[in-house]
């Protein structure tokens, strides 16, 4: 689960079970990443729900998570999308990260793993790779000695990686404090990588980290390779822990005594102050100091209207394939509302099911991740407004929001729904009778959404759907958009000034397709919400018609109308994909 959110579907979350929140990436921490259009071969793209050939960028954050209150919701956003699986949270090596990890510990993450600098993908910058990031041994052992500080160590395990490359690596790592170690360099190693450290060109000559399907043939890695490079790793690790007297790797967490600094150093050497790693202020005391299942933190979600009301009432109707639908009253301490629910319909009947299977008509305030990552077949609407993250990794449902109609206030002119709506959406529809936040729509990658305006950064690193808006947007639109099409109602004639130009184009909506397209959206926006502002332009339709622009990325235009052209000599829509991305990438 990292700040791309690529591919993560209510199918990918119930098929886990583990989820790893990737809040940054050991050898390039704070940034975020960038994949080049050609190594975006069709079967990435699909997997992505991105487009063949074109550049995908994932932002630096995540745009959900601005405080650790946050992390704490996304933490909850998870469980309820999937109850059975762990969730983990992957931090960095750095000055204060026990601080960060202590608030991971009481958001309810049952594994930290605390990530070096060292390893890690060749694909990162140069700069970052010589210049970003800390040891693995600072960051654990600031974490292991936190979590013991604050009475939180037995509420979960400590994992930690970066190039653990032997057996004595990892009992330095269980000494200071960690239970559960990743591997990737050294396994790599063994299947035949051999370090060319050219990752992101799609040259690797071994066919370790390319897409290109002649390099592939060149690997020559095997399952058993890796099997007994592990075997070997552990029959060093208990041939150290027989040297040191110890039975059980549980037994050499945090025992920091069993470490000393190597006599015979240099001045240099000698110089570096250890003392902070090998004297644990904290050893020897009665506090648990692996984790304690009876410590798991406990998320109530039998508490939660999934499980109260949803389940219980739908629960037949499921079992026997039959649609149903269900009035309720929400209010705004009701988080992640539908999420459990769509997780069930999920498990036991699939992610394709007919839409408005099941639909729930929700009345009052939504709260914080209303409708996350809900399936097709579900519809959520909701008569009055919804906090943040309203529709978060939508996954083929249905959200339809509106005010009440005894509602006095012009709805296309309030804000009705909060910031980050749609974040990480893959597919499904949002109809939006009134005003989004900020970051409207950040990463969407094939949900159809209608809205009456938007905050700042709406549509930023879009790299697929549709998304309608019937009114104003405030600064940075479109930034890092790759992929998808917006159309803007620009009344006043001035959206350039607030459009991000870097890597799309404006211009007036032309096109057959599109025009019908446009107020085909705005038809099935104005049958869910009774849009008064959709029935106007629908009325004025051809008066309106030049008001809005077309946003549309450059590149994605180009390989599209490839992709057009190829379909037009005959090929299948998988050929053409194929064909028109080795045009473009060839160029």
């Amino acid at each position: 689960m990292a700040s791309g959110r690529f591919g993560v579907t209510s199918r990918y979350l119930v098929s886990a079970k583990e989820i790893q929140i990737k809040m940054a990436q050991g050898a390039k921490p704070g940034e975020g990443g960038h994949l080049p259009g050609g190594k975006v071969y069709p079967w990435i793209a699909r997997t992505r729900h991105s487009t063949p050939g074109v550049s995908l960028i994932s932002p630096p954050p995540h745009h959900d998570i601005y405080s650790i209150e946050d992390l704490a919701q996304l933490i909850y956003d998870l469980k309820n999308a999937n109850k059975d699986a762990r969730i983990s949270v992957k931090l960095v090596s750095e000055a204060g990260v026990g601080t960060v990890a202590a608030g991971v510990a009481k958001a309810g993450a049952q594994v930290i793993l605390v990530s070096g600098y060292d390893g890690g993908t060749g694909a990162a910058p140069r700069s970052s790779i010589h210049n970003a990031g800390l040891p693995w041994e600072l960051g654990l052992a600031e974490t292991h000695q936190t979590l013991i500080q604050n009475g939180l160590r037995g509420k979960v395990r400590i994992e930690t990686d970066g190039k653990l490359m032997s057996g004595r690596d990892v009992a330095i790592a269980a000494i200071l404090g960690a239970e559960e170690f990743g591997f990737a360099t050294a396994p790599l190693v063994a299947m035949g990588c051999v370090m060319m450290r050219v990752c992101n060109l799609d040259t690797c000559p071994v066919g370790v980290a390319t897409q290109n399907p002649e390099l592939r043939k060149n690997f020559k890695g095997k399952p058993e390779y890796v099997e007994n490079f592990m075997r070997f790793i552990a029959q060093e690790l208990r041939e150290y822990m027989a040297d040191l007297g110890v039975r059980g790797v549980d037994e050499l967490v945090g025992r920091t005594d069993l470490l000393k600094v190597r006599e015979g150093l240099s001045r240099r050497q000698e110089s570096v102050d250890l003392t902070q790693i090998l004297a644990n202020p904290y050893e020897g005391s009665k506090q648990r100091v692996t984790f304690d299942p009876k410590q798991v933190y406990d998320f109530e979600l039998e508490k939660t209207m999934d499980e109260r009301v949803l389940l219980k009432q739908l629960k037949k109707a499921m079992d026997a394939g039959q649609k149903r639908s269900l009035e309720v009253d929400v209010s705004n301490t009701d988080r992640t509302f539908g999420t459990i629910l769509g997780s069930e319909i999920t498990k036991r009947l699939g992610d394709n099911l007919e839409e408005d299977s099941y639909r729930l008509l929700c009345r009052g305030a939504g709260g914080q991740s209303f409708g996350a990552f809900i399936p097709k077949g579900l519809t959520l609407e909701l008569v009055g407004d919804s906090n943040d993250y309203f529709g978060k990794g939508l996954s083929g449902g249905k959200l339809i929001v509106y005010p009440p109609k005894a509602s006095r206030f012009e709805a296309s002119e309030n804000i009705i729904i909060g910031n980050v709506a749609l974040y990480g959406a893959t597919s499904g529809k949002a109809f939006i009778n009134g005003v989004a936040g900020e970051r409207f729509c950040v990463r969407n990658s094939g949900a159809t959404a209608v809205v009456e305006g938007v905050g700042d950064h709406g549509c930023e690193y879009m790299t697929g759907g549709r998304v309608v808006v019937l009114g104003g947007t405030g600064k940075n639109f479109a930034a890092g958009m790759s992929g998808g099409v917006a159309y803007v109602l620009d009344e006043g004639n001035d959206l350039y000034k607030r459009l991000n130009k870097e890597m799309v184009s404006s211009g007036e909506v032309t096109g057959k397709y599109d025009v019908l397209e446009l107020k085909g959206l705005i038809q099935e926006h104005v049958a869910a919400t009774n849009s008064a502002k959709g029935k106007e332009i629908l009325e004025r339709f051809e008066e309106y018609l030049p008001r809005f622009k077309r946003i549309i990325p450059h590149d994605y235009e180009r390989v599209m109308k490839t992709i057009v052209q190829m379909e037009e000599k005959g090929l299948s829509a998988e050929q053409a994909q194929i064909e028109a991305f080795y045009a473009n990438t060839r160029k």
